[in-house]
């Protein structure tokens, strides 16, 4: 029997359901909720009497260990943010890429990181070139192939959102490198379920939003940023990101030497909280067993599917396939109604490209899985 990696109890919605939908709105598990009630109970509705202005400062301060502990770089590089799309919503004005030349991207990526760029080469003359993640053929190698002397930036998620399908990060890295392209990885749908070194991604950007797998709520996105990509100053800019906040000067605009140069304003401090205290658990559970405990469940999965008509939409045996997050899809024409008869039954998966997303978190176990194949059956 494969148990849960982490308390059941802590996720009181796992009584009366089956959830298997990390990759959407996870779960928050009982000591980061109960980490956010105490903060708006016992600081955050007294105003400055709990809260100065050198603790509003430094607030994000934990945040930043917990985060570089995790994803294995320094808090100097860790940006805490109102969402993802903060730091995606202005990497184009920061890179200016040129007139013809060529943005690479996933056809079915999340859109906050393509619609950006979309805006950007309507109004500059670039071309987005758009590459299929298709299962019978290698994603990473489809990337590669659209890469070029044209080509200014490349911009994917580490683990696709509706597919599951991983990107084999080291070879991208090397031909962006030989053509002199930038390179942002979204790592949403990675970063809390497999183990992610930034020291050893040289990309010029990370983001991550703070909910899903990290486990926190949402209001919160993370951005990791190389040494070089410091250097450059934001576009969408605010006071938080001075040097010292508190000394309010409207007349000058200068910036952290940090990547805190890139955290704007207030925003969610119940939801920093959260996150911190969500991510020190994930540090205990160690990412490498809940990578781990996972594949198990996944193994489990798709030898039960072998006796059904749904099938995996990468082989368990596809070096792009993850084991957190499996697209399964039937040839008969009745996703839909599949996907409201697992709700019927109490199972909460995803539906994704008319299949069916199944996420797998560290509080699953092997009853979650069996109670899925029979609903499936």
């Amino acid at each position: 029997m494969i148990k849960s990696l982490s308390k059941r109890t802590d996720y009181p919605s796992l009584l009366d359901y089956t959830y298997l939908n990390q990759a959407s709105l996870g779960l928050i598990g009982t000591p980061a909720v109960e980490a956010m009630n105490d903060f708006l109970y016992n600081v955050a509705r007294h105003g400055n009497l709990k809260l100065s202005d050198e603790q509003e400062v430094n607030f994000f301060n934990p945040l930043k260990r917990n985060i570089a502990k995790l994803l294995d770089t320094d808090e100097e590089h860790v940006a805490i943010m109102g969402s993802a799309s903060e730091m995606l919503g202005q990497l184009p004005y920061i890179f200016k890429p040129k007139k013809n030349t060529k943005i690479v991207a996933v056809s079915t990526d999340f859109p906050a990181l393509t619609r950006p760029w979309i805006s950007y080469c309507k109004i500059h003359s670039c071309e987005m070139h758009f590459v299929e993640d298709d299962k019978s053929t290698n994603l990473t190698e489809q990337i590669i192939q659209a890469i070029d002397k044209r080509t200014a930036v490349v911009t994917v998620s580490l683990v696709q959102f509706s597919t599951g399908t991983k990107i084999e990060i080291q070879e991208l890295i090397t031909v962006t490198k030989q053509v002199g392209a930038k390179l942002v990885i979204d790592i949403t749908q990675a970063a809390g379920a497999i183990p992610i070194s930034a020291r050893n991604i040289d990309a010029d950007v990370l983001v991550c939003s703070g909910y899903k797998w990290l486990g926190g709520h949402g209001g919160i996105g993370i951005a990791l940023t190389s040494p070089e990509f410091l250097k450059k100053d934001p576009i969408m800019t605010g006071w938080m990101g001075a040097p010292d906040p508190f000394n309010m000067q409207a007349k000058h605009s200068s910036y952290s030497q940090d990547a805190r140069k890139y955290t704007m304003a207030t925003m969610s401090y119940i939801s920093i909280k959260g996150l911190e205290v969500a991510v020190n658990e994930l540090l205990n559970l160690n990412i490498t067993n809940v990578s781990i405990h996972a594949n198990k469940l996944k193994t489990l999965l798709s030898n039960h599917l072998k006796e059904t008509r749904w099938n995996l939409y990468r082989a368990k045996d596809d070096v792009s396939a993850s084991s957190h997050i499996i697209s399964i899809g039937t040839l008969s024409n009745n996703i839909r109604d599949n996907f409201e008869k697992l709700k019927t039954n109490a199972i909460i998966c995803g539906i994704r490209n008319d299949r069916i997303r199944i996420s797998i978190s560290h509080y699953n176990n092997q009853t979650d899985i069996e109670k899925l194949i029979n609903a499936l059956n």
